[in-house]
């Protein structure tokens, strides 16, 4: 019997993608990736941007071009075959371990530049202005998803 299963297109128009914190093989983001790679193939990324700067992060720790996962995730490949194909595609190869202290890292990245931190702000107080936990990117892609479908941030 095949593992190779037809991936379901989510629409981002009726739930957001998948958290940045899920992982697949390790990696952080990936399956959010995935979610907004199929969504965009199929027009139901909604205001999701596959490739955005978050994603980038994954493209440059990888060496994954965009275009070519999103070639790849059009197969309509399921996501244990898309982790099998990134853990080929992958330049260079990355120990569990690398994978491991990369999404790590990613998860409590800090802002950025005095820009980023203006922009972060700015999003919060948007979400909640009396809200203090928030303190990553991921807590606030986190937060705006459920506020973006009817919950409270």
């Amino acid at each position: 019997m095949s593992t190779h299963q037809t991936a379901s297109v989510p629409d981002l128009n009726l739930r957001p993608p998948r958290s940045p914190r899920v992982r697949l093989g390790g990696y952080a983001m990936l399956p959010r990736i995935l979610d907004k790679a199929r969504a965009s193939l199929h027009g139901k990324a909604g205001d999701y941007r596959f490739g955005n700067q978050m994603d980038q992060h994954f493209f440059a720790f990888t060496g994954i071009e965009p275009a070519a996962l999103l070639e790849k995730a059009g197969s309509g490949a399921g996501d244990w075959d898309m982790l099998r194909w990134v853990e080929e595609q992958a330049k260079p190869r990355r120990a569990p371990h690398e994978i491991r202290a990369w999404s790590a890292w990613l998860e409590t990245m800090p802002i950025g530049d005095a820009e980023d931190f203006e922009w972060f702000t700015a999003q919060v107080k948007r979400l909640n202005p009396v809200r203090t936990d928030l303190h990553t990117v991921m807590d606030y892609l986190d937060a705006d998803d459920h506020a973006s479908f009817g919950g409270k941030a």
